[in-house]
């Protein structure tokens, strides 16, 4: 069977039942598949067959159930956060049409929304009532969002990989869960420096015949583990919240590079410390750190 939106689903349930499967990445399997003229169901089975009895496939490893329940809590607040932001940019982009400037005020945005619905729109009455419905959903979703980060907080408290992986700096909750959701299990990589490749954080290599150059970094794999680390090395680039030899390294590479590629390179060194972590169950020690 090929990866798709399915594939954990049947992969559990023809396990349960004893079913041999292997899973199979299906960029590799639509590489030969589409060399065939008719696509069809038959053929595609037929092909499949013919990757795995030549062995020119790489089996996929399906995740734990409590992986993807972690992954579906933080997916969830994800895209809640991504509703939020939407609905303040609509916001923002609606009063801009009446000539009402949000702006950014002290005190957040609930506050500039009360002081425009009691003063700015007192010359526009119609509007105060659809402005109102749109600071009732950006409370609910608010709402919602700290319902999940509660949940989160307790499934980290009780998790002790998480724990472990938070005593790294700039690594929160979410960062370390998004981890531990996407590696799973710490022996899939003999090494880890394998870590940041499979998270997309190193860069692609082309070489043919006397053409050789590396290229940007692959970003291939999960995007939202990646998308944490890039924040937790950003953090540690530009505040001071511990790791100071992580810091000093990356300003270094940035002094070659520049700020962007040297953060990128920090998460791909933050990947893999976690990993290194986890694997030997230690606590981050900033004097190991290179």
């Amino acid at each position: 069977m090929e990866t798709g939106p399915l594939a954990v689903w049947l992969w559990n349930a023809l396990i349960a039942r004893k079913v041999p499967i292997i899973c199979l990445d299906a960029r590799h399997a639509n590489g030969v598949l589409k060399m065939m003229p008719n696509k069809t169901d038959r053929h595609d089975a037929r092909g499949l067959a013919q990757i795995v009895r030549t062995g020119w496939f790489k089996a996929v490893q399906i995740k734990s159930h409590a992986a993807y329940v972690n992954r579906a809590l933080l997916t969830a607040r994800e895209t809640l956060v991504g509703m939020r932001v939407k609905l303040e940019n609509e916001i923002r982009g609606l009063l801009k049409t009446f000539g009402v400037m949000f702006g950014k005020r002290v005190g957040g945005f609930k506050r500039r929304a009360e002081e425009i619905i009691r003063e700015e729109l007192s010359v526009a009455p119609e509007l105060v009532p659809v402005f109102k419905a749109l600071m009732q959903a950006r409370r609910d979703i608010l709402a919602r969002i700290a319902a999940l980060d509660g949940r989160i907080r307790a499934t980290a408290k009780h998790h002790a990989t998480v724990r472990l992986l938070m005593t790294a700096p700039g690594v929160g909750p979410i960062t370390a869960m998004a981890v531990v959701a996407a590696f799973d299990d710490a022996a899939r990589f003999r090494r880890s420096s394998s870590a940041g490749a499979y998270l997309g954080l190193t860069p692609k290599r082309y070489e043919s015949g006397e053409v050789s150059r590396n290229g940007r970094v692959s970003k291939r794999g999960d995007r939202f583990t990646r998308k944490c680390l890039y924040e937790a090395a950003n953090a540690i680039y530009c505040r001071k919240l511990g790791g100071s030899r992580l810091r000093n390294w990356a300003k270094a590479v940035a002094e070659r590079t520049g700020p962007r590629k040297a953060k990128v390179a920090l998460a791909r060194k933050l990947a893999v410390t976690l990993h290194a972590m986890w694997r030997s169950g230690t606590p981050f020690q900033e004097a190991a750190m290179a």
